[in-house]
């Protein structure tokens, strides 16, 4: 089944669990998808895991068209989400249209995701007015890691759990169709889903939010320069990958690879007529 921004709603309104995954390239999307996952994300953590910068906030809005473009290939039926990259939404609501206009033409992303809670419901509105979904994101957003003072849990005290309340329920209000919850303790997580009618996805919030996300290098063991605790390894796909290139070497040096069913045959009685 084609999964859209309206079987998103669905969804939770059936009470069925939605699944996301990142991807940045054809070839995964095109396994992700064969995996039956409801979404894609575009995450600008592809500024860390592929491109390994030390953050998020050196994307640019050509890196995500790119990779945004890419993955769109390998999908038929997977809802795809593209991340708003650092500066390309905050520093106007004209701006964050128009970036958002391009990740859909020239990424052929079908939603669009953008971090903050009430200062970007201005964006969020204009963006869905012009017929762009919103996907919202609170709690722990990476392009304010510097602001937050690094990758910390969001919402514990009473002040900071009521603003990611209101914060989720004002996204709501400005017309996104689902809410990224990262790093926010599970029992906030939790009020706060049962006090939206969008899917809140959550990554490090709990198995009471309508939807899960994970960078998918995280979950495959791929990618150690960080361990959040919230990520669990469904696969050692490195370990497997390290020792597969490791045998390919060995092979190429020790002479067994290529074999003679790699190779290609010619007629020897054209061989023996080369001088």
């Amino acid at each position: 089944m084609k999964n859209t921004v309206v079987t998103f709603k669905e969804a939770k309104a059936k009470g069925e669990k939605l699944t996301m995954l990142t991807a940045y390239d054809y070839t995964t999307a095109k396994l992700i998808e064969e995996a039956g996952i409801n979404a894609i994300l575009v995450g600008d953590s592809l500024g860390m895991v592929m491109l390994g910068y030390e953050d998020t906030l050196s994307v640019t809005m050509e890196d995500m068209i790119h990779h945004s473009a890419a993955v769109s290939r390998g999908l038929k039926n997977t809802l795809l989400i593209t991340d708003m990259p650092f500066m390309s939404y905050q520093t106007s609501v004209y701006d964050a249209v128009v970036n958002a206009g391009r990740l859909v033409k020239e990424g052929h992303a079908q939603a669009v995701k953008l971090e903050g809670g009430k200062e970007v419901c201005e964006h969020i509105r204009a963006i869905v007015k012009a017929s762009i979904p919103v996907c919202g994101h609170i709690g722990l957003t990476p392009q304010s890691v510097n602001a937050f003072g690094g990758f910390k849990v969001q919402g514990k005290g009473v002040e900071a759990a009521q603003r990611l309340l209101d914060e989720a329920r004002a996204i709501e209000e400005a017309g996104a169709f689902a809410v990224v919850l990262e790093c926010v303790p599970k029992a906030l997580a939790d009020k706060i889903t049962q006090s939206v009618s969008i899917p809140t996805i959550g990554i490090g919030a709990g198995a009471g939010c309508d939807g899960q996300v994970l960078v998918y290098q995280d979950m495959l063991a791929m990618y150690q320069d960080m361990a959040p605790k919230f990520v669990k390894q469904f696969a050692q796909v490195g370990k497997q990958m390290t020792a597969a290139f490791a045998d390919y070497k060995k092979e190429v040096s020790d002479g067994t690879f290529p074999a003679m069913e790699h190779s290609f045959k010619m007629d020897e009685e054209i061989l023996g007529r080369l001088y």
